[in-house]
This record gives structure tokens, sequence and C-alpha cells, in this order.
């Protein structure tokens, strides 16, 4: 695989762990709130970090992390990411993953194959056409099928470790941003959640987190945006806690 971007010691991206971190190229989304923007819309213009370097940092790096962050862009979107994890594995290494969820075929069989341990998916709004396309940047009509499978890798997740399932540490998460969603935005998040939970016994949200956006250079499209107050990003907490219980606010200072 090739990197945009290696970071030697994270102590926020993996729970309770420590971990290097390294940024995939690339992106399906659009997110006008993006903060890696220059990842997603110019990748190449950014310093190229092979697979092998990220490799042997690690290799020098043992027992003194835990694990690795697959972050991006949208890291299942290389083909080669399978191989990549089972090297970091066979270092001895956890892998965590950050997706936005349309690549569910990829992500079941990494979990089958034992190839991550943890994995973290970005719920960008209610899952309904007109709110992902609001919040990814990309038209209703292209969003429509993607809906598909990011509703089938949040599935999976609340499935981990039900029957035959295999279990797999996980959280969701959103981005709250004043501009692009309403608080009754998160009703319905919670909603379709326990809906599925409902029809589905023994499929559960390991963890619920939301974080507030921040201004920042390079974004894709910030006109129009703004951070939450306080009692904005409370009153969306206070909706999607009403149907998931596990959901807490990330980053607060």
């Amino acid at each position: 695989m090739i990197f945009n971007g290696y970071k030697g010691l994270t102590l926020l991206d993996y729970p309770e762990k420590t971990a290097a971190l390294v940024y995939t190229g690339g992106c399906n989304f659009r997110c006008p709130f993006c903060h890696n923007a220059v990842l997603v819309e110019d990748p190449k213009s950014q310093p190229v970090i092979t697979e092998e370097e990220v490799l042997e940092k690690l290799s020098k790096r043992k027992g003194m992390l835990d694990g690795l962050v697959i972050t991006g862009g949208e890291p299942t979107l290389h083909g080669d990411l399978p191989e990549f994890c089972r090297k970091v594995k066979a270092l001895g290494f956890l892998v965590k993953l950050d997706t936005n969820g349309t690549n569910p075929e990829m992500i079941r069989s990494l979990i089958e194959q034992g190839l991550v341990d943890y994995v973290a998916m970005d719920v960008k709004s209610a899952f309904e056409p007109d709110a992902y396309s609001a919040a990814t940047g990309i038209p209703v009509k292209q969003i429509k099928p993607m809906l598909d499978k990011i509703m089938a890798t949040r599935d999976l997740l609340m499935e981990s470790g039900s029957g035959p399932q295999p279990k797999i540490d996980h959280e969701f998460r959103t981005t709250v941003v004043d501009g692009i969603h309403k608080p009754s935005d998160f009703t319905r998040i919670a909603e379709s959640f326990s809906r599925y939970s409902e029809e589905h016994p023994g499929s559960s949200v390991k963890a619920y987190y939301l974080q507030a956006y921040r201004d920042s250079e390079g974004q894709i499209d910030p006109a129009g945006l703004c951070v939450p107050s306080r009692e904005f990003l409370n009153t969306c907490m206070e909706n999607l806690s009403y149907d998931i219980p596990s959901v807490q606010i990330r980053g607060e200072e």
C-alpha cells in the first residue's frame, strides 16, 4: 500500500491503547466539513510513504506500541488493505480501522479473517438520502445505493458477537455540524438503530460518540458551517441517547 501520512504516536485514536497512525489517500465522499480535505481531493500532493517504510517503523516500536490505526481518506477503497493488515498483525500489533462504511464486503472479510481488532464507523447523518447527501457532498441519486452498503456495515458491526458472527470491538461516531445537522437528525439515527436491534435480538451498539465540528484550514466547503453550541450538542446527545444508552461526547475540554 501507499500512504500519505504517518504519525508515530497517538493516545487518542485507539481507545485505551497506544498506537501509530497512517493516512490513506482518496475518498468516495466529499464531506464539506472534512478536515483531511487534501487527502480526499489531492492526495498526490502529499508525501508518499510506502508500506515497507511503515512496517519498518512499526518493527522498531515493538513493545512500545499496542497497535496501528488506519484512517484516511477512506482506507477500504484500497484493494491491498487486507494484505497490509495481515503484515501488521504478523508483527504482533492490533489494527484499528476508521471507515465510512461503504465497503461492507471488505470489512466483513477483514473481521472474519481476524485482520482487524477495532472498527470505527462514521455515521454522517440520519440514514436517509437527503440527509446523507447534505453531510457527504454526494448527490442524492448517487448516495441512495451507497446508503444500502453503509447500513449493511452498520448491521454487521451491531451483530458482531451474536450467534455465529465474530466479535469485533467497534464504535459509531458522528461529527456534529451546526449548518448541516438538526437535533431531529439524531432522533432518527437512534430510531433506526433501535428498530434494527428489535428486529435482530442480540445486536447492539457497543459505543457511540459525538464530536463537535471545529473550524480548520483547508476544508472542502466550510461555507455556512458553524461550531455547535454546547446546548445544541447536548440536545443532539439527548435525542440519540433516547434509544442508544452508550452515547458520549468526545473531545470535551
